[in-house]
């Protein structure tokens, strides 16, 4: 068994000393395209054992095995144009797997090529690239071991993604979605969708949720491997995430690399729409040009968290349930805003609001809230549930992230509901103008002070709520 750890950190070290890699971004595409290959041919290996007839869509030339297992194999100037080649007559693996194609399992080869199209090769030394190759190669994916160790490696994998990434990415702690998807409960035979998927948190948090609790026979196996889908517009989280479900034993991911928001909203009819829906849609994020207008005029805005939520009640079957992140941002506020949460408010049962510190997205300091809704009836009156820093403990970090264990007390709660220090309900009639940023009127006011991630967020706010009412008067006048 490898020391997964010690694998990684090796790995980042040696891509440290290629000039073509620039930041942690691009290594990190870098090792998801390699990560992908390697888990592919490991998972092929074990699928050529225990099924018939089956073979790798990826060319034998181009298989991980037959190039890069061998740790004496190619290296240097020819591997960088095994890799790289567009000559004809020697097509290298990247031009060869973008325009992969097979008769006997096309899915699977979509999947492939779809995976080169959004990724690039940025290592100049093909001497380095040998030493990541066979460093990757001290990890067996098909080893139980090792598979269990990267799960936790590859959190960490995540968090670095995250710390590269642009503000408005947030990747949602493990602990919180295994939450959100424990109490959403998705059953087999029930359509999952994550459509802001990110890595695939909360697929595979559905997966193995799902796994544990219904499956019990090689037939109800068969309806998991077409029961969740994803979609995810960043290549790199993309890329990490169809690796993800590829480990979590899903031989054809139904994993896509879209904007989910250029869905056009009329165009999502009952055979689109999903029994549950588990998401951390990203807020704060831009948006593509002209992307609001795939929306009624009624609901269109530049904040992507608001016109996900649009998104998300149109995707949810008419009895579909859903347990999604949003900002403070997103439950309060007047205009467009209020009118989603009408929407939502009276298409949907919002039974839970769980308020999150604001530190619980380390190392964002946005405040946070859990929103669990059943689609198919009005909301009469909505359960807040705060949960508390452990005792002694002033915020999460990087040392500290948010552990499933402390939600031990909401899931206790959760069933046998009462009003407490934590827990309070507010009835629908006694809202204003929609606005779900109810404080805990039990317990006493603190001070509360404001980080700078907060009064840009809050700033922006304003800035897209002046635009709406300038659009307004402008189009009073005309």
């Amino acid at each position: 068994m490898a020391n997964v750890g010690a694998v990684i950190s090796n790995i980042r070290n040696i891509m440290r000393q290629d000039r073509g890699i620039s930041g942690d971004a691009q290594r990190l595409e870098q090792l998801g395209w390699m990560l992908f290959l390697k888990i592919m041919d490991d998972k092929d290996q074990e699928l050529e054992v225990i099924k018939d007839n089956y073979f790798s869509v990826i060319p034998e030339k181009f298989k991980w095995r037959n190039w890069a297992a061998d740790t004496e194999g190619i290296t240097g100037d020819e591997l960088l144009h095994f890799i790289d080649s567009t000559t004809l007559d020697d097509l290298g693996l990247f031009t060869t797997l973008r325009n992969l194609s097979s008769i006997t399992n096309p899915k699977r080869a979509a999947i492939v090529k779809e995976v080169f199209d959004g990724s690039n090769n940025y290592m100049k030394s093909g001497y380095e690239m040998r030493k990541v190759i066979n460093k990757l190669n001290e990890i067996d994916f098909n080893n139980s071991d090792d598979k269990h160790i990267f799960g936790d490696i590859y959190e960490s994998i995540l968090q670095e993604l995250r710390d590269a990434g642009n503000k408005g990415e947030y990747y949602t702690p493990r602990a919180v979605t295994q939450l959100m998807t424990q109490m959403t409960d998705p059953k087999l035979g029930e359509k999952i969708l994550d459509p802001a998927a990110g890595t695939g948190g909360f697929l595979t948090a559905a997966i193995d949720h799902v796994r544990t609790h219904y499956v019990k026979t090689v037939d109800d196996e068969a309806i998991l491997q077409t029961a969740v889908t994803g979609w995810e517009l960043k290549p790199v989280a993309y890329v990490l995430g169809l690796t993800n479900l590829i480990l979590h034993e899903i031989d054809v991911p139904d994993y896509h690399y879209i904007d989910s928001l250029k869905r056009e909203y009329n165009s999502i009819g009952k055979k689109d729409q999903v029994d549950v829906i588990l998401a951390n849609p990203p807020f704060g994020a831009s948006i593509a040009d002209g992307v609001e207008t795939n929306f009624p005029a009624t609901f269109r805005c530049r904040e992507s968290a608001d016109l996900f939520v649009i998104l998300m009640l149109q995707l949810l079957k008419s009895t579909g349930r859903a347990a999604i992140v949003l900002p403070d941002g997103s439950i309060t506020g007047e205009g467009v805003k209020a009118r989603i949460r009408e929407k939502l408010l009276t298409d949907c049962n919002l039974h839970t609001i769980v308020r999150l510190p604001q530190s619980t997205f380390f190392p964002a300091t946005v405040s946070t809230n859990l929103l669990f809704f059943e689609k198919g009836s009005p909301t009469k009156e909505i359960w807040y549930y705060e949960h508390k820093l452990p005792e002694g403990q002033k915020s999460y970090s990087k040392k500290k992230p948010i552990q499933f264990d402390e939600f031990k007390p909401l899931i206790e709660w959760w069933n046998n509901r009462v009003e407490n220090e934590v827990a309070w309900k507010v009835k629908i009639g006694d809202l204003n103008n929609w606005d779900l940023d109810i404080k805990n009127k039990n317990t006493v006011s603190e001070e509360i002070t404001i980080s700078t991630e907060d009064a840009i967020f809050n700033l922006k706010e304003s800035i897209e709520k002046s635009k709406t009412i300038i659009t307004e008067l402008e189009n009073l006048l005309k």
